[in-house]
């Protein structure tokens, strides 16, 4: 089993800065994907950002220009650095990892979740 462990939410005021860090451990043989996605209230749970293996990235539109992805391959560890953050960045980031436990199967974890708020 693969446990994910979030760190870097809380509190902060519009065009401010946060970090959100994942470090997965556990029973790996490799990852795929590492990313992070949101769920604001009363809205579903969307993709922010992901990052392959081989280093490709992808953001959500809304996102562009302000995070950057990043990851440690060697200790299967993903960050957000997230700026200039705007009160519609306000939700909760959850971590996301696909990785494999062998050459034959594939599988997709969850962290808990760390709240991001951006208000004045």
């Amino acid at each position: 089993q693969v446990r994910l462990l979030e760190s870097g939410g809380g509190s902060v005021q519009p065009g401010g800065s946060l970090t959100l860090s994942c470090a997965a451990s556990g029973s790996i043989f490799s990852i795929n994907i590492m990313g992070w996605y949101r769920q604001a209230p009363g809205k579903e749970r969307e993709l922010v950002a992901a990052i392959t293996s081989g280093s490709s990235t992808n953001y959500a539109g809304s996102v562009k220009g302000r995070f950057t992805i990043s990851a440690n391959n060697a200790n299967h560890t993903v960050y957000l650095q997230m700026n200039s953050l705007k009160p519609e960045d306000t939700a909760i980031y959850y971590c996301n990892v696909v990785y494999r436990r062998s050459i034959y199967d594939t599988y997709n974890a969850w962290g808990q979740g760390t709240q991001v708020t951006v208000s004045s």
